[in-house]
């Protein structure tokens, strides 16, 4: 077992028995859920959607490297600069190139889960340089010291009360209770980074090909701000969040928000094409987009999976999933968390560390069910451990306990010779590598086989 391995059960043994983070992450999800299944009674047929959606990202992760020519070449054609980065650390050298050239010393940065995939917030702290979260749930754990808890709501774990034990403590104000006293402490404290910034980083929803742009959601404006008010606007996105057309997006957007939040549409709908144009009075000087593979062409070579990059990032499978529910977010340990993360993180960043992460799981396939894209997500998890075996990254013990199963299980005569004791230890070896003895009483076999009962009875 590796130590992350290790530490995934540690960490999921205290947060599962931890009922106060229970009872908030209940509670946080339990109103999104709500949330979410008014806002499918506004579909006329929201099964006919979702295939609708299924096929055209199919359509596109088929043909990337088409689609990603044809955005590259008509966002280019605006005065736009687009950035091909292998990896994260290829990302990250290119970023400080432009913080170098635009001598930045303070970053404004709408939430984006690819920038902390890359770690890009460590990486400037490491070069002088002040990145700030300016959306309220990014801003919040930023100041507590702590990653994105949900892939949608980021301090879905904490309560009104520990955001306002936060404020005290890093911001210096009076106790309060009040929820909206908490966001005008926010917002006074941010509104004066947007004009002070040299650069404003964002993520990207989608990318048009056919127009080349961006598609940025939200509900707070933040991200509106962060790429208007700075000079320089660098868009830091995943290579498979293409859909082919600016079309798509009365089906693409409504989706996504209706799974996300429950809401027919979110506050703010924005797409970003390139710098400002000679007419326009406001936008960035400049604009880069960076296209991050990051693993991602590897898991498209294995076609058997490559459906997990149709993933639109709503998080309904984290809030639907009874291992989420019970451990959280932070146990993974991994920018991407719950069910999709399970399946997408360990070809992003390894599958011998992060092997385990496929086995927490129920298969219980309430996460297919919600996929607002049809990712058949439980059968990708499968998969990944039937990868994980052919790769030989088991443990040994594992092995041999599977072979002597194996063995005895093709030969009746030898599971008959041998003992109850033999058959109990390797069950206690096996069960012992899943957790399973932890908090169970130990299976045992009865002394006789069915097999020896039916002919002593004959």
């Amino acid at each position: 077992m590796t130590t992350k391995a290790a530490q995934f059960l540690a960490d999921s043994d205290a947060k599962a028995f931890d009922l106060e983070h229970r009872r908030k992450i209940r509670f946080n999800i339990g109103k999104y859920n709500a949330a979410v299944q008014t806002g499918l009674g506004w579909y006329y047929n929201h099964e006919l959607a979702r295939e609708r959606a299924s096929y055209l990202k199919a359509k596109v992760i088929n043909h990337l490297d088409e689609y990603l020519l044809e955005f590259e070449r008509n966002f280019t054609a605006r005065g736009g600069k687009v950035i091909w980065a292998r990896d994260a650390q290829e990302a990250l050298t290119e970023i400080g190139k432009i913080m170098a050239r635009k001598h930045a010393r303070t970053v404004v940065k709408a939430k984006s889960m690819t920038t902390e995939e890359i770690h890009l917030n460590d990486y400037l702290g490491k070069n002088g340089i002040d990145s700030i979260e300016t959306d309220l749930g990014e801003f919040i754990v930023q100041l507590n010291g702590e990653r994105p808890y949900h892939i949608v709501t980021p301090a879905m774990h904490l309560s009104k009360q520990d955001i306002a034990n936060i404020f005290v403590k890093h911001l210096g104000i009076e106790p309060t209770d009040d929820a909206q006293k908490l966001v005008l402490t926010a917002r006074h404290l941010l509104r004066g980074k947007y004009t002070q910034a040299e650069v404003g980083i964002t993520g990207g929803n989608f990318l048009l090909a056919d127009i080349g742009g961006v598609a940025v959601t939200e509900n707070e404006g933040n991200a509106r701000l962060s790429a208007t008010f700075p000079k320089t606007h660098i868009a830091i996105v995943g290579i498979e969040k293409l859909i082919p057309s600016v079309h798509d997006l009365d089906l693409f957007w409504p989706l996504l928000s209706t799974s996300g939040t429950g809401q027919q549409v979110t506050v703010y709908n924005t797409i970003y094409t390139g710098p400002r144009q000679p007419l326009e009075k406001d936008g960035p000087d400049e604009m880069y987009v960076v296209l991050l593979d990051n693993g991602r062409t590897t898991l498209l070579a294995q076609a058997d999976k490559r459906e997990a990059l149709h993933c639109i990032r709503c998080g309904a499978c984290l809030n639907v999933c009874p291992v989420y529910k019970n451990i959280g977010g932070h146990t993974y340990e991994t920018t991407y968390s719950g069910p999709i993360g399970s399946v997408i993180s360990p070809h992003l960043s390894g599958l011998a560390e992060n092997k385990h992460l496929s086995y927490a799981s129920s298969l219980c396939g309430a996460c297919t069910s919600v996929c607002p894209v049809k990712i058949n997500i439980h059968n990708l998890l499968l998969k990944n451990r039937q990868q994980v075996v052919q790769e030989g990254l088991t443990d040994q013990e594992e092995r041999t306990a599977i072979r002597l199963w194996l063995l005895s299980m093709k030969n009746r005569r030898l599971l008959n010779l041998l003992p109850a004791r033999a058959k109990n230890w390797v069950l206690l070896r096996m069960l012992s590598q899943v957790g399973w003895n932890k908090r169970r009483e130990a299976l045992e076999v009865a002394p006789k086989s069915f097999n020896k009962l039916w002919r002593e009875r004959k």
